[in-house]
């Protein structure tokens, strides 16, 4: 009996699902993707996500994570963020055996749940059928069997045993069907199209790829596909005529316009970098007919919120209808950014970024294709939307939605037509402290929905080096007041919450909803009686009510962030800044310096001020900024207990038995003094390298001189590619920000250059991603100075090194704005090669005067 209600109720689910199907995607004769119901254009915008596989998968099981409860809950957030693509390429080593049958088994019982759950959202599937190689990244590939490991992966292509097991798997994958959907993949709409592989790398000639795609494609089609077949050109452009001579619908692009993998949070102006998207091979026979889809994007290493809609921006300029970035992080493993160290997204561990990405979701959906507008900086106002590196922010302010992924003082364009807000931090309509994001939905006439998100608290960077035991952030649910301007709500209105904790049903007369914690809440216009019964259970935009998930607080009482200044002048107060968060406020936060000791009989401190959410200042007087060295420690007390930092131990330097000998350390410097920009120490000093317009050989190594000599640096570099050049940057705004007095009478840039090869230039990239340089002469006594009056705007290096390798590697702009030290940002030194030919430099310390 439980066997036949088992089936009756599978049998109910996919005749539900059948019934609420939604249209197909197809692809016109002019390259443009159409819904096959109302012929009008399709346009997508999500994420990849991969916890069916590899790491994830592993990282899951490691943490005893429930792999179905998990994808529940990103895939809620995926709808709540607005997300309508997802994307993903199948680790075909862990779905086939050696021979190339599709194996049934936890990972695609996995994909076939996940799609399931994307269908309840109507959020559209492309699925790439193979990646032909490892599942390992970040640790050792697992053996599976499957047949990638068999073959080289630039040999796959071209090998005909390998091409065999390639058509017998992609045959078996479009004919596989789904139990918890009942429909195959090539018969169910929520799947728009299949893509052959990720990222291939072929050897052969243009007729042996273009062969080769074509078979895959008959596989494909004798096993009854119909859909629209898509193929990567990001790669191998030697044969790029291959991909458009074959039977294929569409073509792949990525773009990860700051690189990959740097190791640490890259800082500055990276718009210059989005401006567009240019592909040169345009002009090939067959590209107008081909639509165009982003298989992964991601600007790399950056935890700033302004870069999503820019570039969505332009890949609508360029027209582009699906773009997924790579790649959305579980929520359950998000604290500790282990899958993909280059790559950090969730809604609750990184909100800013998250809300920056529904701004970019809305923005695929309303841009124009094809249209532009202009160059940057002209292009960071499009539309609705707005963009801007100064405030880091993304935004959209339309009559109707009013989203901004940090605070922001732009006013709505109509209050009171808002049916929609979104954000972090403060607005004209939200006052807000948490560090969470938040949503607020208009149900009805004076109902809105309210979602609060705990807040999120960086421990430690993300894109360095990464552990399931190390935690980049941390999640506490905190209590703030919120206080809402919103028309239809007014001042006055009820609040009841209608998550599953359920423990709040109070009213405002002012608007402000005080201690809300993160949770779901209905909140009703005083005197409005509700049209439609609303509980947790009502479904709405593909969501239910009630809905909410979140992870649970940081066990962990307080978390201490904080950078010392780079620099401080001697006699000038010091303002130190510090996040301290907690499930509490502290009782107090105080300063020690290194001068402290129980023996003493006086000991001075500084009592930090909370300041705003989780932040706290204090101003160190100036006459206490003395000698060669602010050494200090930051003591957290809550309750009689004590936590020093950055030690991180529970005791006081006040202690008798404190034997840390941990400080945060800022440097004093003589008001007169030059401003340092770069030492030689025993390593770059962050200097960072980049060669154009690829990788090639490079050296550099520390040349230690006599005990009276500064050390030096020396820099080879040789590339086999025609005008070859080298650029050295450091990021060092941090240095020159407690300096601004000693700028301002600053006139002239010195290099200690112990050999210099011709060409050489020197200066500065701005706060606007602008760069003005000048030629270095000849030394005088080992030091070449350039006046700052001699610097001229010219051309913008994209660095780091955008993908793929086709992209433009120098922004010119169609502006000229005039130097302003105040605005610096990078050092950079560049200098150029010979084609094939090692070029040297070396050179000691950099400074202003």
């Amino acid at each position: 009996m439980k066997k036949i209600l088992a089936v009756l109720c599978c049998f109910v689910f996919v005749i539900s699902a059948v019934a609420q199907e939604t249209a197909s995607v197809y692809v016109d004769a002019k390259g443009v993707m159409r819904w096959s119901d109302t012929h009008r254009e399709a346009s997508f915008f999500g994420v990849n996500y991969t916890l069916p596989f590899a790491h994830a998968y592993r990282a899951a099981g490691y943490l005893g994570i429930d792999r179905k409860k998990a994808i529940d809950e990103d895939v809620y957030h995926f709808a709540r963020l607005g997300f309508n693509a997802y994307r993903i390429h199948i680790w075909d080593v862990e779905v086939s055996d050696g021979e190339g049958n599709l194996l049934e088994n936890d990972h695609l019982d996995l994909l076939d749940y996940l799609i399931a759950k994307l269908k309840e959202r109507n959020i559209h599937v492309v699925l790439t059928a193979q990646t032909d190689f490892g599942n390992g990244y970040p640790e050792r590939n697992q053996a599976t069997g499957g047949f990638s490991y068999k073959y080289d992966k630039c040999d796959i292509h071209s090998n005909p045993e390998a091409i065999a097991a390639q058509e017998r798997y992609i045959s078996d994958l479009v004919k596989h069907v789904n139990p918890y959907t009942g429909k195959a993949y090539k018969d169910d709409p929520i799947v728009v199209g299949f893509e052959i592989n990720n990222e291939p790398c072929h050897s052969g000639t243009k007729e042996q790829v273009r062969d080769y795609i074509n078979g895959m494609v008959g596989a494909m089609k004798d096993a009854g596909n119909s859909k629209p077949v898509f193929y990567n050109v990001s790669h191998n452009g030697y044969v790029v005529e291959a991909y458009y001579d074959a039977g294929i619908q569409g073509t792949t692009y990525q773009w990860y316009p700051t690189g990959l993998v740097s190791g640490h949070t890259q800082k500055g102006n990276f718009l210059p970098n989005v401006d567009e998207y240019p592909i040169p091979f345009s002009n090939v026979n067959g590209f107008e007919n081909k639509t165009k889809l982003v298989y992964e994007f991601d600007p790399a290493d950056l935890l700033y919120s302004y870069m999503y809609p820019a570039a969505v921006r332009s890949f609508r300029t360029t027209g582009f209808q699906w773009i997924t970035q790579f790649a959305y992080d579980p929520m359950e493993l998000a604290a500790y950014n282990t899958e993909y160290q280059t790559h950090y997204l969730n809604l609750a561990y990184t909100p800013n970024k998250a809300i920056s990405m529904k701004i970019a979701a809305e923005a695929a959906r309303e841009l124009p294709l094809n249209k532009s507008y202009g160059s940057y900086p002209a292009d960071t106002v499009f539309g609705d939307f707005r963009v801007s590196y100064k405030e880091d922010l993304s935004e959209l302010n339309s009559p109707t939605k009013f989203y901004y992924s940090n605070s922001t003082k732009t006013r709505p364009q109509s209050a009171n037509s808002l049916t929609s807000t979104a954000g972090v931090g403060y607005s004209q309509v939200v006052k807000y402290s948490g560090t969470g994001a938040y949503f607020l939905d208009k149900l009805e006439d004076g109902v809105w929905r309210l979602e609060v998100m705990p807040d999120a608290v960086q421990v430690s960077d993300p894109f360095a080096k990464p552990s399931l035991e190390k935690e980049v952030v941390r999640i506490y649910w905190g209590a703030w007041d919120m206080t809402l301007n919103l028309p239809d709500l007014g001042k006055s209105f009820s609040v009841k919450e209608i998550d599953q904790n359920k423990t709040r049903n109070t009213k405002t007369e002012s608007g402000t909803i005080e201690q809300l914690q993160p949770g779901v809440y209905l909140l009703q216009r005083k005197g409005v009686k509700a049209v439609k019964e609303w509980d947790a259970t009502t479904k709405w935009n593909g969501i239910r009510v009630g809905e909410f998930v979140a992870p649970k607080p940081s066990t962990i009482n307080f978390t201490v962030r904080h950078l010392a200044a780079k620099v401080a002048e001697a006699g000038k107060p010091l303002t130190i800044e510090a996040v301290v968060a907690g499930n509490q406020f502290p009782d107090s936060v105080l300063i020690y310096t290194d001068k402290v000791s129980f023996w003493n009989s006086n000991n001075p401190y500084y009592k930090m001020a909370r300041v705003g959410g989780y932040n706290y200042r204090v101003e160190v007087p100036g006459e206490d900024v003395r000698g060669t060295a602010f050494n200090y420690n930051i003591v957290v007390f809550r309750d009689g207990q004590k936590q020093t930092y950055p030690a991180n131990v529970d005791r006081s330097p006040l202690d008798w038995d404190y034997t840390a000998a941990q400080f945060y350390n800022t440097p004093i410097v003589e008001v007169q003094k030059p401003i340092e920009l770069f030492a030689v120490k025993d390593d770059s000093d962050g200097l960072q390298t980049y060669m154009l317009p690829e990788w090639g050989s490079l050296k550099s190594r520390v040349v230690a001189h006599s005990p009276t000599e500064t050390n030096t640096v020396h820099f080879s570099f040789k590339l086999d590619n025609e005008q070859p050049e080298l650029y050295l940057r450091k990021y060092i705004a941090d240095e020159i920000v407690n300096r601004k007095d000693r700028l301002k009478s600053a006139s002239t840039l010195c290099i200690q250059v112990k050999d210099a090869p011709a060409g050489l230039k020197a200066g500065f990239v701005t706060s606007d991603g602008f760069t003005y340089r000048a030629d270095c002469l000849a030394a005088e006594n080992g030091i070449v100075r350039i006046p700052l009056d001699e610097l001229k705007q010219g051309q913008t290096a994209l660095l780091p090194v955008a993908y793929p390798v086709f992209m433009n590697h120098y922004f010119t702009p169609e502006i000229n704005l005039p130097f302003k030290p105040e605005s610096i940002e990078f050092l950079e030194l560049m200098f150029p090669g010979e084609k094939g030919e090692e070029t040297e430099l070396e050179i000691g310390s950099i400074w202003i005067e």
